[in-house]
């Protein structure tokens, strides 16, 4: 069984006993959480999309670890103008391990 969720302004395809980053949650380590911004739900063939959520669907996750992303390098550059510009960034991320899958 598997089942789409957005969190973060982003969509995963998830898995009971996967292990997802996704962007920062304010959780604590350990914590249950629970997603209920469910878009589709499958399980073999079968497939129940949402308009646009699926109705009692949830997802629950363990956040296992918060962290950062490795440094994404930005550099901005005018030719023949004598403009350089650097800059970096490092993501925070939210690492939960689903655990059910609930429809």
């Amino acid at each position: 069984m598997y089942a789409v969720i957005k969190t973060g302004g982003k969509q995963y395809r998830v898995a009971a006993g996967e292990k997802i980053k996704v962007e920062q949650i304010a959780a604590e380590v350990g914590q249950e959480i629970v997603i209920d911004q469910v878009l589709a739900v499958g399980n073999g063939s079968e497939l129940k999309v949402g308009t646009p959520l699926v109705s009692g669907a949830t997802v629950k996750a363990t956040v296992v670890a918060h962290g950062r992303h490795d440094k994404v390098r930005i550099f901005k550059m005018r030719r023949r103008k004598h403009y350089q510009k650097r800059q970096g960034h490092r993501q925070n991320f939210t690492e939960l391990q689903i655990a059910v899958i609930a429809a």
